[in-house]
């Protein structure tokens, strides 16, 4: 099986791309993982990466004078590792209009609500504050509106009456880490 090639977008630990590592390690799996690009220096994920073996590049945003220049620098590499498809795995930067454009439909992004319901960067807060009863993670095609894209794959999980927001966000990172291998895999499977 030719498995496809993707490049990884990261900022922080890291737990989801090392749920792509392990899913890709398998034989069946249509996907390779041929880059890492973390806009972080010191994020985790790099030595996730190291420690696969995959080669992991930092894109520092704030050697950049604009958005666009950090999104060119970025999709350089992509193009230079022949990447087919670009997952965002914890990567907590807003991407530019021309950036979005050339990835069109074929960019994905994890995020922790079962989308439309709780859209941006506090969607665990957000869940609990309105006296949700579920809530989840959703995996969809990234668009220039945020949390905005086509669902490809969703996981519900149930709001538990003594749930913390960490306690939440820690049962969430659980179907997350089992969402996104599975998402990937149906977005590579239409293409």
């Amino acid at each position: 099986m030719k498995k496809r090639r993707v490049g990884v977008l990261i900022s922080g630990n890291g737990s989801n791309l090392q749920a792509l590592i392990d899913a890709c390690a398998a034989a069946d799996y249509p996907a390779q993982i041929v880059l890492v690009i973390s806009n972080k220096p010191d994020a985790y994920g790099l030595v996730r990466a190291k420690n696969a073996g995959i080669p992991a590049h930092i894109v520092n945003h704030k050697d950049y004078a604009s958005r666009e220049e950090f999104d060119i620098a970025m999709n350089v590499l992509l193009n230079k590792y022949e990447a087919e498809f670009v997952c965002l795995a914890g990567f907590m930067r807003i991407l530019s209009a021309g950036f979005v454009d050339a990835w069109q439909g074929r960019m994905l992004n994890i995020h922790p609500s079962l989308l439309p319901d709780f859209k941006g960067g506090h969607a665990v807060r957000d869940a609990l504050a309105a006296g949700a009863k579920e809530t989840g993670c959703s995996v969809h095609l990234v668009t220039e509106e945020m949390d905005a894209g086509e669902v490809i794959a969703q996981a519900k999980i149930s709001i538990l009456t003594d749930d913390s927001e960490e306690k939440l966000h820690q049962r969430i990172h659980e179907q997350e880490h089992l969402l996104y291998p599975q998402a990937l895999k149906i977005l590579i499977n239409n293409n």
